[in-house]
């Protein structure tokens, strides 16, 4: 399926090609941190198939527990997350589901690095629900 998107600011913009079936969960401690979230959501594109039509990502290159080195591009201006990937031989880019305008088409079909998951993550629906932000 087609997929556009981009930064919270509208500086970086991109088009890619993705198979929503794809669509994963990663719990690892370098997502939560990178994310500032509990976990992150992503959708692989083959770099044949993605490409910016707005901005460039300033990158951030980050050392993996194995060793690997993965490329994180961002927004320059707002520092939104776009993708990760590869170091040397860019052939996957691993885009944030949030920055897509299809994130709603895009839903996880696996999790990773469940072993460092927050327990309290795994299940949300106990907790309230409001339509926006609550006042307190």
């Amino acid at each position: 399926m087609k997929s556009d998107g981009g930064c919270h600011c509208g500086c970086i913009t991109y088009e890619a090609e993705v198979d929503p079936e794809k669509t994963s969960i990663c719990h690892c401690t370098d997502c939560q941190k990178l994310s500032g979230s509990a976990f992150r959501a992503s959708i692989p594109a083959p770099d044949h198939a993605f490409r910016f039509t707005a901005g460039e990502p300033t990158v951030y290159v980050k050392t993996a527990e194995s060793g690997t080195k993965r490329a994180h591009g961002f927004c320059p201006e707002c520092g939104t997350p776009i993708y990760a990937t590869s170091v040397t031989d860019p052939q996957v880019y691993g885009l944030r589901v949030g920055t897509s305008r299809q994130r709603r088409e895009l839903k996880p079909t696996r999790q990773t690095w469940c072993r460092s998951a927050l327990d309290w993550v795994m299940n949300f629906e106990s907790l309230p629900q409001s339509p926006k932000q609550s006042q307190r």
